[in-house]
């Protein structure tokens, strides 16, 4: 998968691209992140790409023609089909969830728009742009961030990624749930020891306890992915377990 960062600081990601499960993927020809320097669009000695809101309000607002002619750049490259997706990073937009990224995991290319400033012309959301992300309920001095997060989160789906194919079918929100607790050696540390399922090999006793800890975590921190789950998502057993959770709070 490719993507393209669109940015006005392209530095922000090395050491970030540099390490871990995406360096690894980048080495491994998996993933590509192709950073843009909005300011190589502009076409003035000061390189600008902002300038102050008509109708007066506080702030600098991100020009659209540099954010135009860098997409319609990428295209021509033959790098980001027509119907790839073009994705302004914004407070604004639909909040990214794991079911997100999936949906974004499917794709040949993505273009990620990082703003900055007091936001951008909304002619770019109007035109150019084909979806609005939003990582959290909180505003960042620009999308960098966000970008960061989207193509982590998106890359470590693709098979090839991860070191096993079964870790993201694993993790919290994949299933609706929270993951459950999971531990490792020593079995005993500092008087706390590891729960006595988890060492006694019986396969289906601990996915029943693994499934029971994750619908116990997920009632207790974020009931609210409970009451999104679709008929059929939860089983009788499951919801028994939910019912005497209940009872006891």
């Amino acid at each position: 998968m490719r993507f393209h960062v669109l940015t006005l600081f392209p530095a922000m990601f090395g050491s970030y691209l540099g390490e871990g499960i995406l360096a690894r993927a980048q080495d491994r020809e998996v993933v590509s992140v192709n950073l843009h320097d909005i300011r190589d669009y502009t076409h003035d000695r000061h390189r600008t790409v902002d300038d102050y809101p008509y109708g007066g309000g506080p702030g600098m607002v991100m020009k659209p023609a540099p954010l135009f002619e860098a997409v319609e750049a990428i295209r021509a490259s033959g790098e980001l089909g027509e119907s790839s997706p073009v994705i302004m990073l914004t407070p604004q937009g639909r909040t990214f969830t794991q079911a997100v990224a999936e949906e974004l995991s499917y794709h040949d290319e993505i273009a990620l728009i990082c703003g900055r400033y007091e936001g951008v012309d909304e002619r770019v959301a109007l035109h150019l742009s084909t979806d609005s992300i939003s990582i959290g309920d909180y505003v960042l001095g620009g999308g960098e961030l966000a970008a960061m997060v989207i193509i982590e989160a998106v890359s470590r789906l693709l098979p090839g990624v991860m070191g096993s194919a079964e870790s993201p079918a694993n993790d919290s929100f994949t299933t609706g749930l929270l993951q459950h607790p999971i531990y490792t050696r020593p079995e005993t540390f500092r008087d706390w020891d590891v729960p006595e399922i988890l060492l006694s090999g019986h396969h289906a006793e601990i996915a029943r306890w693994q499934r029971r800890e994750s619908l116990r975590r997920t009632y207790l921190n974020r009931p609210d992915l409970l009451d999104s789950l679709t008929e059929g998502e939860l089983t009788e057993e499951d919801l028994r377990f939910l019912r005497e959770l209940s009872e006891l709070s």
